[in-house]
C-alpha cells in the first residue's frame, strides 16, 4: 500500500484584540500545531497584557490596535471589545483587509451594525460574529428536532432568562451604562434573540417591551475610577438587595419583558430577570403538531416533546432528547464555533453564523429597548439594504 506523507496544516496566525471576560474564547483558539495561534495579543490595559502573554507563550503585545493590525504574521482577528467599542474596531480591521471574529451583539446601535456590514462589503473582507448559542448542543438539537417536523410548523416562541449572578456581573462594571450597551436587552439577549430567529425561521419585524430597574437602582456605588473589588465575579453577593460596590453609573434595567413578530407571522416572547435566585434559560417552542421544551442547556440536560394529545400537563413528555456530550465553554460552543471561523478565513464557503442575524437581533434588542422606555409603545424594525442581504446571502469564496 502506498504511503502518503501529508504536509502539516500550517496554524493561521490570529491576533486578539479585548483581553476581558472572553478571554477563554481565544483560550480555544489559541491551539499551536493544530489548525490555530494566538500570535499577537491587544489591550488597552498594560497590566492585563502582562498577565495574559504567559496563557498564550509570550506573543508580541501592544496597546494599539492599529499596531496590531499592521503586523505581517497576523492573518486574522478576535475582536473581544467592550459593545461600544465594535463599530469603530471592527471597521478598522475590515479597512486593513484582516478578516475579524466580532464578539456578540456586533454594536449597540443598528447604524453601528449596518455601517460594519457596509464596511465589510466594500472591503470584500471577511466578517464573522460570534453568536456561539448555535453551536450550542441544545439550540442545535432543538433546530434539528423542529427541521424534522416533530412539532408541525413553529408558531410561537417563548424564552424566559434567568440571570443569577446578573447583579455581579452586568451591574459592576461598563454593562450597567446604557450609553456603553443601550441596555441589557440588547447585549445580554442578543444571543437569545438570535437563536429565536434561527429556530422559527424568521426575523422580528415588529416588537414592543416593558421593563425597570427595580433592585439595582438605589445600591451602593463605586466612586468614578475605582477598580472592582477583588472575588466580584466568584464571591456573589445575597440577596440581591445586598449587594454593594456597582458601577458609578447605573442606569440600565435589571427585568425586562419583550413581544415580537416575525417577518412570517410567529409571534414570540422573551423575558429576562437579573435578581433570580437561581440560574435557567428556557425554550418552549409551539408548533402546529406540538410542543418542545429545553430543560437546561447544558450537556446532559434534556429536550422533551409533547406532540399526542389534548391532555393535562404530563411531566414524562412524549419524546425526550438528551442534549450530546461535547467540551469546552458555554457547553461546548466555544471550540465549535473558533473551529467554524478558522474553517472561514481560510476556505470561505458558508457558516451557521449570519451578520444579518446578528444584525437583526441587535436591531430587535435595540428597538425593544427604546420601546421600554417609552412606556411600550410598538416599533418596527428597519430592513437591511436589499444588496448587502444578498452579498452576506452569497457563500464566500
Amino acid at each position: 500500500m502506498l504511503h502518503v506523507e501529508r504536509k502539516p496544516v500550517e496554524d493561521l496566525r490570529i491576533g486578539v484584540v479585548g483581553l476581558g471576560l472572553r478571554t477563554p474564547l481565544a483560550s480555544a483558539a489559541h491551539r499551536p500545531g493544530r489548525g490555530s495561534v494566538v500570535a499577537a495579543i491587544c489591550d488597552s490595559d498594560p497590566a492585563v497584557l502582562r498577565a495574559a502573554a504567559a496563557a498564550f507563550g509570550h506573543p508580541p503585545a501592544t496597546e494599539d490596535h492599529r499596531e496590531l493590525l499592521r503586523r505581517a504574521d497576523v492573518d486574522a482577528i478576535l475582536l473581544m471589545t467592550p459593545d461600544d467599542t465594535h463599530e469603530r474596531l471592527a471597521i478598522d480591521c475590515l479597512q486593513a483587509g484582516k478578516p475579524v471574529y466580532l464578539e456578540k451583539p456586533m454594536h449597540i446601535t443598528v447604524e453601528g451594525c449596518d455601517n460594519i456590514l457596509r464596511a465589510a462589503y466594500e472591503t470584500g473582507t471577511r466578517l464573522f460574529v460570534g453568536h456561539n448559542m448555535r453551536h450550542m448542543g441544545a439550540v442545535r438539537l432543538m433546530r434539528d428536532i423542529i427541521g424534522k417536523g416533530v412539532i408541525g410548523e413553529p408558531k410561537t416562541v417563548w424564552v424566559r432568562h434567568f440571570v443569577s449572578y446578573g447583579g455581579d456581573y452586568y451591574f459592576k462594571d461598563w454593562h450597567a451604562d446604557r450609553t456603553r450597551t443601550t441596555g441589557l436587552l440588547l447585549q445580554k439577549a442578543a444571543h437569545d434573540l438570535d437563536v429565536i430567529h434561527w429556530l422559527a425561521g424568521g426575523y422580528t419585524e415588529r416588537v414592543n417591551a416593558f421593563g425597570d430597574l427595580m433592585v439595582y437602582g438605589d445600591l451602593p456605588r463605586r466612586a468614578p475610577g475605582t477598580p472592582r473589588p477583588e472575588g466580584w465575579l466568584t464571591d456573589y453577593e445575597w440577596p440581591p438587595a445586598e449587594r454593594g460596590n456597582l458601577h458609578h453609573i447605573v442606569d440600565v434595567e435589571d427585568v425586562s419583558v419583550m413581544n415580537m413578530r416575525l417577518d412570517n407571522g410567529v409571534v414570540a416572547a422573551y423575558q429576562q430577570c437579573h435578581f433570580t435566585p437561581d440560574y435557567w434559560r428556557n425554550y418552549t417552542v409551539i408548533g402546529t403538531e406540538g410542543r418542545l421544551e429545553n430543560f437546561g442547556d447544558l450537556p446532559g440536560d434534556t429536550v422533551k416533546v409533547w406532540n399526542t394529545g389534548p391532555s393535562g400537563y404530563r411531566e414524562d413528555c412524549d419524546i425526550a432528547y438528551r442534549v450530546p456530550e461535547a467540551p469546552g465553554g458555554h457547553g461546548g460552543a466555544d471550540p465549535q464555533i473558533i473551529a467554524e471561523f478558522v474553517r472561514f478565513v481560510r476556505e470561505g464557503g458558508t457558516t451557521d453564523t449570519s451578520p444579518v442575524a446578528a444584525r437583526m437581533s441587535v436591531a430587535a434588542g435595540y428597538l425593544a429597548t427604546r420601546s421600554l422606555r417609552e412606556g411600550g409603545v410598538p416599533y418596527d424594525v428597519p430592513p437591511l439594504d436589499p444588496e448587502l442581504v444578498a452579498y452576506f446571502d452569497r457563500p464566500v469564496r
